[in-house]
């Protein structure tokens, strides 16, 4: 039965979670008033409002800017005038001009209002340079003043979360503009069409863009030398290649194959065009904090994150249009509120100090994670570790869970003895392709050198009726990203309860440990973002 207000705490355990209080969460959290919480729009605020007032009725003590919960995050915003976006194909044979959604997608800019730029195409495989795996993809080429064309994603020979950074388009486009190239086009590949069909960039055309604005007053992550940014369909793709004796069926298959990819000019050009509106907004994380009860070590923290915001209202759409976002990341926000309820709770609190951090900005490219880790409202070193809670799909009675990032750190320990204390079983990755570790807000922790973790549930239920695997993917096709992730997706809140529970352990475990967590000897990110 779901018991509300007040008769719902009064038969709350302080030391376990309670299933009426993370659904009495998320039912506000994700009921259509709040018009899908959209960064800098009215229902993310009454959101972030909610989960402020939250964190005072259970004393938890505010973290955020001038002794208040609230980070405020200034963002630049742009968006993308769709029937200004031009792709032409200019070859000696005549020029050719690309279907926009069909053939090709563009972003708006954050740093020109209008862009037009013609440049030669040089193909240079992924684009990619990475001295530990002997990979350097612009190794005797000259793309000054060109275009770059490259495949999405990272060789299938690299380990799935280092290849991920590697393929990450930012890291790309970072690395282009060191080369001295204008523009980059991004080629979808076999392998991305699985991943993320790339018929999906119609219903993300509309979009918002944001960006985080730094002291300095510039974009965090505007790379403007770069001056436009396209990605091509497969069939599209393959018309770059008529001119060379190389076709793009032979570098798919070398891909697939992990075999080296040609680099080479494909001795036609490009003209890119595409006019951006842009403005600028602001937004604010929420932060709170329970003090730790040890004289020293309670100037470390441990954070839990969770992203507040989801995807407002789908413009273009017809039906239902708001984008409720029950379990991304109501779910993960009702979480994050009753460990806060449990925590405070606590007579003797945890040696460390825990921070609760719910942040903006995840949808629109993990914005207030990375101006938190940049900007955090505690000394930089002091932070210990990050527990991330992003939309863990609560729909079946799991029995495992993956625990992304633990086996680069001493997390790896916490988290096995937490799940040990539930009867959970720790698994891999079961989902390589998805590059989760880095999509997600903890990531932004890690690239301040500080070890994190995220649990998902796994692929096994107690249930033996139960097939979890099926289960999951019936969520994300059916639900993810769209208005029906609502209220009306069949929850299981025992799972909400276990996996508030196996949080709530690893939060404590962390925070006790006399041992400050550590990233492994040699561990990739642990070097590669060493403080």
């Amino acid at each position: 039965m779901f018991l509300a207000g007040n008769a719902a705490h009064a038969a709350a355990k302080d030391d376990t979670a309670n299933g009426n209080i993370i659904r009495a969460h998320m039912t506000f959290l994700a009921d259509d008033l709040l018009e899908g919480r959209e960064t800098g729009m009215r229902g993310f605020d009454i959101a972030a409002l909610y989960v402020a007032a939250q964190f005072a009725q259970y004393g938890v003590l505010p973290k955020g800017d001038q002794g208040t919960y609230r980070q405020a995050v200034p963002f630049k915003t742009s968006r993308l005038v769709q029937d200004s976006a031009v792709f032409e194909i200019q070859r000696a044979g005549g020029n050719e001009v690309l279907a926009y959604l069909d053939e090709f997608t563009m972003r708006a800019s954050h740093s020109y209002d209008e862009t037009s730029i013609t440049a030669p195409l040089v193909f240079v495989g992924y684009g990619i340079t990475a001295p530990r795996f002997n990979h350097d993809d612009y190794a005797g080429l000259d793309v000054k003043g060109k275009i770059v064309v490259l495949l999405s994603g990272a060789p299938v020979g690299f380990p799935s979360e280092e290849g991920a950074h590697y393929g990450d388009n930012w890291e790309k486009n970072l690395l282009a503009a060191r080369h001295g190239a204008i523009g980059v086009i991004s080629l979808q590949t076999p392998r991305s069409e699985v991943v993320r069909p790339f018929s999906l960039g119609r219903w993300y055309a509309h979009t918002l863009s944001m960006d985080w604005v730094t002291k300095e007053g510039r974009g965090a992550n505007e790379i403007p030398a770069i001056q436009v940014v396209a990605h091509l369909s497969m069939t599209a793709a393959a018309k770059l290649f008529t001119d060379v004796d190389v076709k793009l069926d032979a570098i798919y298959a070398a891909a697939g194959a992990d075999k080296p990819l040609p680099h080479l000019p494909l001795n036609l050009s490009a003209r890119l065009k595409r006019n951006s509106t842009r403005g600028s907004t602001s937004s604010s994380n929420v932060v709170g904090m329970v003090q730790g009860s040890d004289p020293k070590l309670k100037n470390e923290y441990v954070i839990f994150s969770a992203h507040l915001d989801h995807l407002g209202i789908r413009p273009g759409m017809t039906g239902d249009t708001i984008m409720n976002g029950a379990m991304d990341n109501a779910a993960g926000v009702a979480t994050l509120l009753e460990m806060a309820r449990m925590i405070s709770a606590m007579p003797v609190k945890p040696k460390r100090s825990i921070l609760f951090l719910a942040v903006t900005g995840e949808e629109k490219g993990l914005m207030g994670s990375d101006y938190f880790a940049n900007y955090p409202t505690v000394p930089a070193a002091s932070m210990v570790a990050n527990v991330n809670l992003d939309m863990p799909v609560l729909t079946y009675d799991f029995s495992n869970v993956i625990a992304f990032g633990a086996n680069r750190s001493t997390l790896k320990s916490a988290a096995a003895n937490a799940a040990k204390k539930l009867n959970v079983a720790l698994i891999p990755d079961p989902w390589p392709d998805q590059s989760l570790f880095t999509r997600t807000d903890h990531y932004n922790f890690v690239r301040q050198g500080v070890p994190a973790i995220f649990f998902l549930p796994g692929i096994r239920s107690f249930n033996k009726n139960e097939n979890a695997r099926a289960m999951y993917d019936e969520f994300l096709q059916t639900h993810y990203h769209k208005p029906g992730d609502d209220m009306n997706v069949p929850i299981n809140w025992r799972a909400a309860e276990r996996f508030a529970n196996l949080n709530y352990l690893l939060g404590i475990e962390i925070a006790n440990d006399p041992q400050r967590i550590r990233w492994n000897k040699g561990d990739f990110f642990g070097d590669l973002f060493k403080r």
